[in-house]
């Protein structure tokens, strides 16, 4: 699993970040950044519920 950022979308809201924030957070950009770009199994179910909830729907996985 692999987490993508369209930096296009994202307003830094930061529901991400409040989320699961051992793989997300808002840089001084306003901007969701990754800490993790492959998290680990154990984060699989945060990390979807993160990219779920985002409200601009700028974060995506892929199985790469």
């Amino acid at each position: 699993m692999r987490i993508v950022v369209d930096y296009g979308l994202c307003e830094g809201n930061g529901v991400c970040m409040t989320v699961c924030p051992d793989v997300f957070v808002v840089g001084s950009d306003d901007r969701a950044h990754l800490l993790v770009e492959s998290p680990d199994e154990r984060l699989q179910a945060v990390v979807e519920a993160a990219v779920r909830r985002c409200p601009r729907q700028a974060l995506s996985l892929t199985d790469d």
